[in-house]
């Protein structure tokens, strides 16, 4: 059974006392595949496609005949906004279009499991009962994430009800430090990251989210 060490945060000078994560969340096979397509899927999905080139049909000017037919010595051309000439049309460039992959619901939720489980068996899974910042302070988040023995890419999960200013912008300002909800984790923030740090609300909103996985 998966294990991570439990901090208090009114204590964090004390040792910390280890407990067993859930086996429905943070157990199972790791499957490399899995985790491949949701991740391909997931940056596929972030992409804006408002690319844009003008086509020749659409370039400004042109309008007319750059020189007569015959008789001038030179290529026949008909406009200054071909292709071929400088500052013309594009013919083959890209054009707006919102491409969007899509993942089954169980595979989803398999794939979050198997990167929960990656980060378990690397013990690189930290809980804390709670981050009960009296304010909005780098400072403070920073003392926290080092002595909890995290290192600088770090993922902090909350709860929906922890979701906060103080708790969010105390860690907002750290680099390769990030926030994100239980409900809204995904297979991509978990591999991102080399630590995940979770609330003991957050852990529980997690299990209630994959336990019919």
């Amino acid at each position: 059974m998966p294990k991570a060490k439990l901090y208090r945060f009114a204590q964090l000078d004390d040792p910390p006392q280890e407990v067993e994560l859930p086996e429905e969340v943070f157990s199972g096979p790791v499957h490399r595949d899995l985790l491949w397509r949701a991740v391909r899927v997931y940056l596929l999905n972030q992409r804006q496609g408002t690319a844009k080139a003008k086509t020749r049909g659409e370039v400004a000017g042109g309008g007319r005949k750059p020189w007569r037919q015959k008789g001038v010595g030179r290529a026949r051309h008909g406009s200054i906004r071909s292709p071929i000439w400088r500052h013309g049309g594009v013919t083959f460039g890209p054009q707006p279009g919102k491409r969007r992959l899509t993942l089954p619901k169980k595979m989803r939720r398999r794939a979050l499991r198997a990167a929960l489980a990656a980060r378990a068996q690397e013990q690189r899974v930290v809980v804390i009962d709670s981050l009960d910042f009296p304010r909005p302070r780098t400072k403070d988040g920073r003392q926290v994430l080092e002595k909890l023995s995290c290192p600088e890419s770090t993922l902090v999960v909350l709860s929906p009800q922890e979701w906060e200013v103080r708790r969010i912008k105390s860690f907002s300002n750290l680099p390769r430090v990030e926030c994100v909800r239980a409900d809204s984790l995904t297979t991509y923030h978990v591999l991102a990251h080399e630590h995940l740090l979770f609330t003991q609300q957050a852990l529980a909103a997690l299990v209630r989210r994959l336990s019919h996985a």
